[in-house]
This record gives C-alpha cells, sequence and structure tokens, in this order.
C-alpha cells in the first residue's frame, strides 16, 4: 500500500502553491498562503513578486506524520480491511469496505466473519503472507453478488492483541478506541516489532475492477462468437462425408486451434475422378478467422470443378495458383493435389508449397515425397511440375497440414521426423491410425493451431475378397479387324468374372461402342483395359490422338456421332481425359448389383 500516493489526494494535504500577486481579487487567497513561520502574507500594498519560476516557493501543508493511520485508510475509496494475529481476527475495516460488504465485527477470525475474502479466494493467502512476510494478489475475482475485485495481501509489523480493544467495535472515541487507533497507526506505519504481543497482521486493499471485468468478458463473449462463427464456416466448408473410392480407405480429422487461437484455412478433400482413379487434396491457407475459411471455401469449389476436367495434377495447381491470387493477393496458400491409379500402384502429385506426403511401406518403412514442386499458391510466375511417390497394395500415405508438425521450440523438419517415425508404428483402420498420429504429435483441444489430417490406405487383398478384384487388357492392332477381337475378349473376360447376363451384353456393346470411337477417330498405339472393383465395371480404351470426344446430337441422317450417346445411355457414368504420353482415354463404368 502506498500510503503517501493516496495521502495526497485526502483533502488539507495538497501542496500549496505559490503566493499569488497582488492582483488576486480574493483577499482571502492570499491569507491562506501565509508563510510557514507564522508571519502574514504580502501586505495589499507590497509590491509584487516578478511572475515566472523564479518568484514561485512551494510551501508545505500537513506532514504525513500529522496524519494517523486512521484517517488516512479511512478516507481511502477502496475497501480496506486491517486483519490481526495467527487466526487473522478484525482489527478494523473502513467506510469503504463497510460500503461494499456490510459492517464487520472487530475481534472475530476472518474466516468466521469475512465470508466475501472466501469467495475472493483471499483466505488461504492470509497464512501465507503472515509466515512469508511477502505480498500476495488475487486478480479479478468475482463475488456473488456480481461484483469483480483485486484484492491485495500486505504483511504488517507485529502490534498489540486486538482482543484488548476495549470496545467491540474498535470504532469509539474513548481510551480503547484511542488506544486500537493508535495500534493501528504503528502497525500501519510499520509499527513495533517487539512490542509485548509480537503478532503481526495483514492489511487487506480490495480494487473494484467490475467494470474492467464486465469489458473483458464481453471482448472474450464477442471473441467467443466470432471464433464459433470461424468455426461453423470453416466445417461446413469441408466435406461432411468423404468419398470412399473401391481401392482407397480414407479418413481425415479436422481439429480447429484452441479457444485463443483464431481459426484458421486448413481444409481437405477426396474427389472420385472415374475409371477407378481418385483426386486426394489437402491445403492451408495462410491466415486467421472467416477471411481465410472463406478463402478456403472458394478454393476447394475450384478444386472439384477442376478435378472434373480430369486434368493432370500440375495443371490443376497452375490453375489455383492464378486464383488465389485474383481471390485475394494478400492470401497465400499452399496445397497438394494428388492422383492415385490402382493401374499404376502410385501416387502422381504437385505440390505448391506443402509438407511432404508420407507413405509408408508394408513393412513399416516410411518413405518421403520429394520437395514441393512449386511456390504456394497466389505467389504466380511459376510453372509447376508433377511428381511421384509409390502407393503399392498395403501402404498408407499420410497428408497433413502443418499445424500438426510445426512447434515454435523446434525446426519442422524435426516436426516432420517425428511424424515419420509415429506412421512407421501406426497400424489400424485409416480413423485408427489419424487417430494415433494426432496423439503421438501431442496435439491437444488447446493446440495453438489448426491440424486437418488426411490418412489413405491402399489394402492388400487376400483370400475371397481379392477375387472381387480383376483387370485385364488387350492392345488393340491392325485395321478394322480389331473390332471384333476386342469383343470377343470382353465377352470372354465378363463371361469368367460371372457378370450377370444383362451386365455382360451391356458391356460387350460398350467395348465395341469405345473401340470403334478409337478406330475412327484416334490414332495408335490402341489399348482396351476391363477392370471390375466389388461395386463397378470398369472399361478403358486409350489411344495416341489427344482430341477428346463429346456428346452430342446426331442428326437422323448422319452415319457417325451416336457412338457416346448410346454409351452415354447405357452407362452409370463416362468420362474422358488427356494422358501424360499426349493421347487420351475413353472411359465408362457399371454399377454392380448389390
Amino acid at each position: 500500500m502506498n500510503f503517501t500516493r493516496w495521502s495526497a489526494r485526502l483533502p488539507g494535504t495538497q501542496r500549496r502553491a505559490a503566493a499569488r500577486d497582488d492582483r488576486s481579487s480574493v483577499p482571502a487567497a492570499r491569507a491562506e498562503y501565509a508563510r510557514p513561520d507564522g508571519s502574514p502574507a504580502l501586505p495589499d500594498d507590497a509590491s509584487p513578486a516578478p511572475s515566472g519560476p523564479a518568484s514561485t516557493e512551494a510551501l508545505p501543508g500537513p506532514a504525513l506524520d500529522d496524519l494517523s493511520a486512521r484517517e488516512i485508510l479511512g478516507r481511502l475509496p477502496a475497501p480496506v480491511a486491517l486483519l490481526h494475529g495467527a487466526d487473522h481476527r478484525i482489527a478494523y475495516v473502513n467506510d469503504a469496505y463497510e460500503a461494499a460488504f456490510g459492517p464487520r465485527p472487530c475481534g472475530v477470525p476472518a474466516a468466521e466473519a469475512m465470508p466475501e475474502l472466501t469467495q475472493l479466494s483471499v483466505v488461504p493467502l492470509l497464512d501465507q503472507v503472515l509466515r512469508s512476510g511477502t505480498a500476495r494478489t488475487v486478480k479479478s475475482r468475482r463475488t456473488p453478488e456480481g461484483g469483480s475485485y483485486t484484492v491485495t495481501c500486505t504483511p504488517v509489523a507485529a502490534w498489540g492483541s486486538a482482543q484488548d480493544e476495549g470496545d467491540g467495535e474498535g470504532r469509539g472515541d474513548g481510551p480503547a478506541g484511542a488506544a486500537k487507533a493508535d495500534r493501528a497507526d504503528k502497525a500501519a506505519k510499520g509499527g513495533d516489532r517487539k512490542d509485548a504481543r509480537g503478532e503481526g497482521g495483514v492489511l487487506v486493499y480490495a480494487a473494484d475492477v467490475t467494470d474492467h471485468a464486465e469489458a473483458a468478458e464481453r471482448l472474450r463473449t464477442s471473441e467467443r462468437r466470432h471464433r464459433e462463427t470461424a468455426v461453423t464456416l470453416q466445417r461446413s466448408l469441408l466435406p461432411q462425408e468423404l468419398e470412399q473410392p473401391d481401392d482407397l480407405r480414407i479418413a481425415a480429422t479436422y481439429q480447429p486451434g484452441g479457444t485463443d487461437a483464431a481459426v484458421g484455412g486448413d481444409w481437405y478433400d477426396v474427389i472420385t475422378l472415374g475409371a477407378g482413379r481418385t483426386a486426394l487434396v489437402i491445403g492451408d491457407v495462410m491466415g486467421r478467422g472467416v477471411r481465410a475459411a472463406a478463402v478456403m471455401g472458394q478454393l476447394r469449389t475450384a478444386v472439384r470443378a477442376y478435378a472434373r476436367l480430369d486434368l493432370p495434377p500440375h495443371e490443376v495447381i497452375q490453375l489455383l495458383d492464378v486464383l488465389a491470387a485474383e481471390i485475394d493477393a494478400s492470401q497465400i496458400a499452399t496445397c497438394v493435389y494428388a492422383v492415385h491409379d490402382p493401374n499404376e500402384g502410385q501416387l502422381v502429385y504437385a505440390s505448391a508449397g506443402h509438407l511432404p506426403i508420407l507413405v509408408r511401406d508394408e513393412e513399416g518403412t516410411v518413405h518421403r515425397a520429394a520437395d514441393p514442386t512449386g511456390p504456394p499458391l497466389g505467389t504466380g510466375g511459376w510453372i509447376h511440375t508433377s511428381g511421384t511417390i509409390a502407393l503399392p497394395p498395403g501402404s498408407t500415405a499420410v497428408l497433413y497440414t502443418d499445424g500438426l508438425v510445426e512447434r515454435r521450440s523446434e525446426d519442422i523438419d524435426e516436426g516432420v521426423a517425428s511424424l515419420a517415425r509415429a506412421l512407421s508404428g501406426a497400424k489400424g483402420s485409416p480413423q485408427v491410425v489419424c487417430d494415433r498420429l494426432i496423439r503421438s504429435l501431442g496435439v491437444t483441444a488447446e493446440h495453438d493451431d489448426d491440424v486437418a489430417v488426411l490418412v489413405v490406405q491402399h489394402p492388400a487383398r487376400t483370400g475371397p475378397h481379392a477375387e472381387l478384384f480383376h483387370n485385364a487388357a488387350l492392345d488393340l492392332l491392325g485395321g478394322i479387324e480389331a473390332a471384333p477381337r476386342a469383343r470377343a475378349f470382353a465377352t470372354g473376360v465378363l463371361t469368367s468374372w460371372r457378370f450377370p447376363v444383362e451386365l455382360r451384353d451391356l458391356g460387350v456393346l460398350a467395348t465395341s461402342e469405345l473401340v470403334a470411337n478409337s478406330l475412327q477417330h484416334g490414332t495408335p498405339p490402341m489399348r482396351l483395359g476391363l477392370r471390375r472393383t466389388d461395386r463397378r465395371l470398369i472399361i478403358e480404351v486409350t489411344d495416341g490422338d489427344d482430341h477428346l470426344p463429346r456428346r452430342r446430337q446426331a442428326e437422323p441422317a448422319d452415319e457417325a456421332g451416336r457412338g457416346i450417346s448410346i454409351i452415354a445411355s447405357i452407362a452409370t457414368s463416362w468420362g474422358s481425359r488427356r494422358t501424360p504420353g499426349g493421347g487420351k482415354a475413353v472411359w465408362c463404368e457399371f454399377a454392380l448389383p448389390r
């Protein structure tokens, strides 16, 4: 407690200003500024002193020692209580204390007569303060009545027993009251540490911070609502249910940062492209709050649109790079776009400044994809390229954002290495692996950054389940005679796969139309591929021409132009794409009966 600071604010203790000159219109004012030795002020006919700093002299008022502690404590605007002895008996409370909490009887232990100290968590501190001689403070504690106080407990020197006060209240004008006031004076001013009793005490000073606490609570409520809005937006823009391709098993986790962290722009997606191929996407917008979530939503929507074009990964990233700069040039994002083809057993990916994909093989060895193939999205001026990493049967791939591996105390490469070690021993379903990685990397509900993890497993199938997955292929050599050979090949393969007659006939018809279209409009080399999964039959024809077919309305007199329309009518879905070698692939799918 700084008595000097507070006493300077009390009436009659301010330092007097310099005497005014004789031009003052208030005679009493000149008398107020009498000299300290009792000599009179300047007479009216005295010559005025020159104005300016040299003409003034600070004349002191009553000395601080002339004021009693009772006067000082009684006039403080903050609640003050003086507690005495090992059981913290009440020795004194000032008017502000009684106004805030009501009258308190002297001589009674504080634990019994001052419930407010218990509510403010002060009682446990009293023993510590008395024993250690060190002040303690509890900040912004609320009482049941709704007030908030910051309370400081300060040790004071020993003085006489409060039980010898005489009057119960210790506030009268009799000898006992005067004695008590004297002891309070001595305690507040340092007291006599060698009095007969030898008992010290604690001065409790409470500052009302209700307005500040309410303002802080309003701010916290506003921030909480803002964060809840951002989290809701973020989650609504993420896929509500992941697509599950035939050949892969996938799980994902998104965890927003703790309550003190604004939600970020982490996102992921799984997109089935047709013909058994699957696109895997994960990204991170470098920002916080609703704006980052909104940019993330636009990028995710654009990725799904570009994916439907079945473009190579680096071309999708190139388009996203331009779009990110148009959305908001100040928002930078990282992204990985990868495509899995079950016929190739690998991931073809393009990375815009994102962290490397990790793949655990069947033996438990973790392989790391090469460094990013280009800078983050939105930087512009860069030609992105694609890379590959093997994903054979029995392997598990992990795509993730920096919140999983980045820590303030270590390099991010150390975090990636920690993730690789955790992945090497992670077994089980994709969701089990996902949860284990989160735990192993120490991500909790209070984590200071968003985390998105996408786990992709390419299961190794054995036994009866493996019989549901087959591939067959035929190189289409020669001229028009390749068409009947393709039909015969398809008939034999579909029969061996024990498809119903109706589905087999539709598959042979689709094969005939695709091969005829390739023979008429394509160039060698040509190849027919048949694939079955536990859910669908896939027929695909590739050739060396990169002109993609389109569905059109043929006129009655046209002898061509109906092949793609027939396929679109009989198949569950169809599509086409350019292949890396400069040709194209045209495919269709038939859903198998459950």
